[in-house]
């Protein structure tokens, strides 16, 4: 770290209820009330929520819920469509306003890890940082200022504790864990609270008798590697003692694949599904394209209308961006899966070669 002695701080900034926010300020007349943003906003349709203002959450709606339960949950609810040129240059406007900022009198680096988040990081040549609670206080004023937008903040030592704090910090608020702390916060939680844990994993470590952050830490170091391997089994163990050398990096994201899926509103029979896969496929491809850079891999996902998923993949001889080609190796995916059933949703993924020099 450079600049003034001290611990090293890192920011983590969370927007609040984002869509729903972002909704709000095009229409103020619905502060105050439950707004559900999700696929065209029509509640009979196939579709999920895609954020919930907290009016709604506290009706039990959560994002990933069909609308039609969500409607169910509550029926005053104003459901609208997902709108993501509008929510681009929100998202745009605050990463702009966050590039802006200095601390301990030099240029922040920001990692931004999607729409509504990202990573602050003390710049090169910075000086003292002082009080990170005050630079968070700050960080969300002028984004707000700016933007009209509420934002939560967590702080740690490193990116894992600030990204565990800001849960803690909503909404509009602020939070610190640090490696001083981090037991007294986390240790008597299930290990689903960390970051980078879902129900799978932790159903693993439960297996191993590992059921709380503590357990984890405490845990056979050996015992994780035969679970997950030489290289998730250590990282797991960090994972429960809070440790995290990763650096807030500002370097752009490249993606290694683009996609496109489609839920149906009416369930696919067999014969119209490999026009499908070409229309998804095509769509792909556009995105790809945008990249410059040829398909490597296709990905099919099919999920039935029993809900049952599967994906299936091929690599290509020679990367390319042929349409044709594309799509006869994903149509031809379909030759994997069982044709027994009626289709709910479909999905074409192309894993593009790596750009010059790599990820």
């Amino acid at each position: 770290m450079s600049g003034a002695a001290g611990p090293r701080w890192v920011l983590h900034v969370d927007l609040d209820q984002f869509l729903a926010a972002v909704e709000v300020l095009r229409h103020p007349e619905l502060a105050g009330h439950p707004v559900v943003v999700g696929g065209r906003g029509v509640v009979t349709e196939r579709a999920v929520v895609s954020t919930a203002s907290y009016e709604a959450r506290a009706f039990g709606i959560r994002s990933g819920m069909p609308l039609r339960t969500a409607h169910k949950k509550c029926p005053d609810a104003v459901f609208l469509p997902v709108d993501f040129p509008v929510y681009e240059a929100a998202s745009a406007e605050v990463m702009a306003t966050l590039r802006s900022l200095e601390w301990g009198g030099a240029p922040v680096v920001l990692e931004v890890l999607g729409w509504d988040e990202a990573f602050l990081g003390a710049g090169a040549g910075h000086g003292d940082l002082g009080d990170p609670r005050g630079f968070a206080d700050a960080v969300r004023a002028r984004v707000l200022e700016a933007t009209r937008l509420h934002l939560s903040v967590g702080i740690g030592n490193n990116k894992l504790q600030a990204k565990i704090a800001t849960d803690f910090g909503k909404p509009r608020g602020v939070f610190t864990i640090t490696d001083e702390t981090w037991f007294d916060q986390m240790g008597h939680r299930p290990t689903r609270a960390l970051w980078g844990v879902g129900a799978k994993i932790a159903g693993r470590l439960s297996r191993l008798g590992i059921e709380t952050v503590r357990e984890l830490a405490a845990s056979d170091p050996h015992a994780l590697v035969g679970e997950f391997g030489p290289t998730m089994g250590p990282w797991f163990h960090r994972l429960g003692r809070g440790v995290d050398s990763s650096p807030v990096d500002a370097t752009p994201w490249v993606p290694r694949a683009h996609g496109h899926e489609e839920t149906f509103q009416t369930d696919l029979e067999w014969g119209e599904v490999p026009d499908a896969v070409r229309a998804l496929t095509a769509r792909a491809l556009e995105s790809i394209d945008r990249e410059g850079r040829p398909a490597a891999r296709v990905f099919l996902k099919i999920r039935y209308r029993n809900f049952f998923t599967l994906t299936r993949s091929r690599k290509l001889s020679e990367p390319t961006r042929d349409l044709d080609v594309l799509g006869d190796v994903a149509v031809g995916l379909l030759d994997k899966v069982e044709q027994d059933k009626p289709v709910r949703l479909l999905g074409v993924r192309l894993e593009m070669v790596p750009p010059e020099g790599g990820y």
